[in-house]
This record gives C-alpha cells, structure tokens and sequence, in this order.
C-alpha cells in the first residue's frame, strides 16, 4: 500500500468508494457501520496513551502497563480486519481479507479470563471513571456497543461477515473486564451504582 495524497477530491459530491470500486453516499449504512469501527480505533489510541502515561495511568506496574498495551494495539489491527471486511460489498469481494475468526475470539476470552482472576465479583453495575485509562477503556466498550448496532443494522439489508459481530460482541466484553482491570491494577477507586439513590433529588 502505497499513500502518497490524503485528499483525492473524489468524495467532493457527498459519495465514497467501497472497496472493489463501488461508489455509494458517505451516510451509507455500510460506510457508518465501518466509520463506527474507526472512531472505535481512534478511541484505543487515546486509551493506550492514557495507560503509558504514567500521571493518567495511575499506579500499575509498567510490566502490566507494557502487557495491557500490546493487547490494545493487537485490538487496533483486528479493528482494522474488521474494517476492510466492512468495506467489502459481497464475500466475493472480502474473499482475500483478513477475517477475525474464533481464534481471535479466544484470544480476547482467554484475556478476560486471565483478568477476572484479580478482580472483585461484582454486586452492581460500574460507574466509568477512577482513573482517566479506566475511563478510556470505559469509552471504547460503550462505542464498541454502538458499532456492533450499526453492523447489526446494516446486516438487516446486506451482506455481513458473522465474524463481523462476533468479534464486536465479544471485544465489548473485553473493554469492560480491561476496564476494571486498569482501575485495580492502578489502585484507583472503582465506583459502584448506588441504587436507589440516598435522598432526594435537590436536597
């Protein structure tokens, strides 16, 4: 791949290039489900800046902060795969693409696994927050959630690789654990729902 010019002008009139050549509108549901992917990828990076820094990080261990890292970046190469699956009008087409398959799946289970080992049960659901890594990891689940919608929208009226929503399905899952992880791992404050709420509103 070779990129040389960022603009091409080609998209002046409001219409993008699916790959194979296919022209449709940049609100196509198949170019929002996609772009849902790399607001998803972009959102990672903030997350693994936050985790490397060692004032937003908190205090986790640089191995675990180095571990946690490389499993981020693995991530944004998957979102990627999906993506250019995304991009893809038919299978024929997406037939040479990368496709995270169950072992990616199981990677992201066997993560979540290794994790849960030091966490807490939880009694409630979580607050995002505690730490700015904590938020972060917080932020990529819920924009993951969104994203899996739009596939699954997208997959009502046209051709989508299961993989697709598996992958996105189980990465949530992922950001949720990673999430908790941070926050534990960092000794920062994991904040709980607290249900009903103590007083009145205003008082």
């Amino acid at each position: 791949m070779n990129i040389d010019r960022v603009y091409t002008r080609t998209g002046d009139d409001g219409t993008t290039a699916l790959l194979g050549g296919k022209r449709v509108l940049k609100d196509h549901a198949r170019v929002e489900a996609y772009g849902c992917l790399d607001e998803v990828n972009t959102t990672v990076g903030l997350c693994r800046a936050a985790l490397m820094d060692e004032t937003t990080g908190g205090k986790m261990a640089a191995s675990q902060r180095k571990a946690l890292d490389a499993r981020l970046r693995e991530i944004q190469n998957r979102l990627f795969d999906v993506g250019s699956l995304l991009s893809a009008p038919d299978a024929r087409t997406a037939k040479r693409l990368p496709v995270p398959g169950p072992e990616a799946i199981a990677v992201l289970e066997t993560s979540m696994d290794e994790m849960n080992r030091s966490l807490k049960p939880l009694q409630s659901f979580v607050l995002p927050g505690g730490s700015a890594a904590n938020a972060w990891l917080h932020h990529c689940r819920a924009a993951t959630r969104r994203a899996e919608r739009r596939v699954i929208t997208l997959s009502r009226k046209a051709w989508v690789p299961p993989e697709a929503v598996q992958y996105l399905n189980r990465l949530s899952d992922w950001f949720f654990v990673a999430a908790r992880f941070a926050a534990a791992k960092a000794k920062a404050t994991e904040h709980l729902w607290e249900f009903p709420l103590k007083g009145k509103p205003g008082s």
